[in-house]
């Protein structure tokens, strides 16, 4: 393989941005339009000069906005005043996260944790009851699930609901210290009403967590009786939701305060549900909750591509240093370093943008298709958990990477930059610590789940897995043939990348199938083969979704009908393909993946195509279509 690439360009010199953006806004292009209409002309990001108390009063004051607006209806039934639209709904709450990251995280709380766990967990008369007051906002409520104790592992909540079959009542408890509800956002000032997840129990036993609704203030704003709540106070960002913490003292709720669309309790004490196991029951449940996860990788997006566009557009003005023989200052973006910095972030943000549409898509079809594939839904939770891992830490990263790029402008609160590094930095950590969701998405890659989910116990896991990983491997040996004829491959030929990330997939998940094997000889401790392998396992996740993100990559240019934005498209898809193939280096060459020369090629085709979209870099971010009045950072006004 030459490390000399070609200098030639095949992207034309005129891209047709409306072409670009429209393959960007994707199915939902519509809603898109729409919020850019409305919103478009205002300054929608926080002042970094209010205080707590002045954010959260502006916050308040979008929510009821919103609520005016409509648009919250979107994601609810028709039957109540909805519209049936999730995808659409998820599509508003990108959107949001242009502007201020606060007021996105409070109308999820709202309309997407709260109203989602209503509507998803509830049965008709919770829907008829609720519905329409949560969505006109009337009904300010609180999704509280996570505990000082407990927060990845949901199933061990300690927080209490028994029955008492003579007052026909659930009495809803916090055991602990460590069992009061933290984090809780909506909590602090403005909700009335709580999702609480509890442990379930009825004078027949425990029945696992369950969801009860119950009220925390009165209308007047004070807590009810056996509620206490406190503030979380300031965070390091996101200070216009109002976190709090919730304890409750035997609080008393009717029985129709359960939300009982996968298990109740009647008069009598008596518990049914139509999933018999409770693990499964307990997964089901959750699963119908995944949008929330969907959102926080849409929303990271967003605030990942407003910092590209800052930074981008700074290092298309900001001069350093001519070269030999001129007078004139260079463009720092005309500068390699400055290239490898940005250029590389840029091509991944648009990978994930057409990874998270195809997930959104996934999640409209699934919620609202009318069926009940089990398979389906458990796929979309294992995509939406590595799509949601993989983009909050690219925006972490590369927030970063932006701030660094623009010196010290980037550090200055009024160009924006410090409050977005500020205010997403949470999100690799909320909606689920990103490190579990990769150990999530192995265990579904791994299983490809049971038809019937049981007892996920170490032990059982590693069984399953040792069971299916034939079938799993035998599926991806295509992939393996095609690296192997592959011989003298061009650096950025797309179906080497493809081979290359589909054989790691292939590789990792055989190499951690044969750890965890070990489990099941004599004398051995499961747990202790498992943990292990938690590096493997996380591997085998990652592998995984980067190789999804390519495809998806991949298959939105090939829908691309504009023969000059697919160029430009194809040249990204391979810079995004090699910094990835650069990154992980190591691991291709010790498993003879890559030749020494080839290494080199890479690192040299990564340049060269660095340096070949250089002169499109202002029309890639501005293919995102995000309004002046959003950006509104001061190193990029006119």
């Amino acid at each position: 393989m030459s490390t000399t690439p070609s200098t030639t360009s095949r992207v034309p010199s005129e891209i047709d941005i409306e072409a670009l953006r429209t393959l960007l806004d994707g199915r939902w292009r519509a809603v898109r339009a729409d919020v850019r209409a409305q919103l478009g002309e205002r300054r929608l990001h926080p002042d970094p000069e209010w205080s707590v108390a002045e954010h959260r009063a502006r916050v308040a004051e979008g929510m009821r906005l919103l609520a005016e607006s409509g648009r919250p209806r979107l994601g609810f039934s028709a039957r109540h005043g909805g519209r049936d639209d999730i995808g659409g709904s998820v599509t508003s709450i990108e959107m949001l996260a242009y502007g201020d990251l606060s007021l996105m995280v409070k109308a999820g709380v709202q309309w997407g944790l709260f109203g989602g766990a209503v509507q998803a967990l509830g049965t008709e008369a919770h829907h008829a009851r609720y519905l329409p007051a949560i969505m006109d906002y009337s009904l300010p409520g609180c999704f509280a699930m996570t505990e000082t104790g407990h927060g990845s592992n949901v199933q061990a909540l300690e927080t209490t609901a028994g029955y008492d079959p003579a007052t026909g009542e659930f009495v809803v408890h916090t055991p602990s210290q460590a069992a009061r509800k933290d984090y809780i956002g909506n909590a602090a000032v403005d909700g009335r009403l709580a999702v609480v997840f509890a442990q379930l129990l009825t004078p027949g036993g425990r029945h696992g967590v369950h969801a009860l609704l119950v009220p925390i203030r009165d209308r007047e704003g004070r807590p009810c009786p056996g509620v206490t709540i406190a503030d979380c106070g300031p965070k390091a960002g996101l200070n216009g939701v109002d976190n709090g913490r919730l304890s409750f003292d035997r609080v008393r709720v009717p029985r129709d305060a359960l939300l009982n669309r996968y298990g109740d309790v009647d008069p009598d004490g008596r518990y049914t549900s139509p999933i018999d196991n409770e693990s499964r029951r307990f997964f089901t449940m959750l699963g119908t909750l995944v949008r929330g996860r969907v959102s926080v990788a849409g929303a990271a997006q967003s605030a990942t591509q407003t910092a590209l566009a800052i930074a981008i557009r700074y290092g298309l003005t900001r001069r350093q240093f001519a070269a030999p023989g001129s007078t004139s200052e260079l463009p720092v973006l005309d500068y390699l370093a400055h290239q490898r910095r940005l250029l590389p972030a840029l091509a991944t943000t648009y990978a994930l943008r057409f990874a998270q549409q195809a997930l959104v898509e996934t999640l409209h079809e699934v919620q609202t298709g009318g069926t009940t594939d089990e398979s389906a839904q458990r796929e979309l939770e294992t995509r939406a958990a590595g799509i949601k891992a993989v983009a909050t830490w690219h925006a972490t990263a590369t927030i970063q990477a932006c701030r660094e790029a623009c010196g010290g402008a980037g550090y200055l609160a009024e160009n924006r930059l410090p409050q977005l590094k500020a205010d997403t930095d949470v999100f690799t950590t909320f909606e689920g610590d990103n490190t579990v969701l990769l150990q999530l998405v192995a265990k579904g890659l791994l299983t490809r789940y049971r038809d019937h989910v049981g007892d996920l116990d170490t032990l059982g896991m590693i069984r399953f897995i040792t069971e299916q990983m034939a079938d799993i491997v035998a599926e991806h040996t295509a992939a393996r043939r095609l690296a192997q004829h592959l011989h003298e491959p061009r650096p950025d030929d797309p179906d080497w990348h493809h081979s290359l990330f589909a054989d790691r997939e292939d590789h990792i998940l055989a190499g951690l199938t044969r750890r965890l094997r070990r489990a099941t000889a004599p004398g051995a401790d499961p747990f202790a083969v498992f943990n292990a392998a938690q590096d493997h396992v996380l591997a085998a996740a990652r592998a995984h979704v980067d190789r999804l993100v390519l495809d998806t990559f991949t298959a939105a240019i090939q829908r691309c009908p504009d023969r000059g934005v697919r160029e430009l498209l194809d040249r990204l898809r391979a810079l995004h393909a090699l910094d990835h193939i650069a990154a992980d280096r190591g691991w291709f060459l010790e498993h003879g993946r890559l030749t020494p020369n080839q290494a080199k090629a890479v690192t040299a085709t990564l340049n060269h195509l660095c340096a070949e979209l250089r002169p499109h870099a202002r029309t890639l971010v501005d293919g995102f279509d995000i309004p002046e009045a959003w950006l509104d950072a001061a190193i990029v006004r006119p």
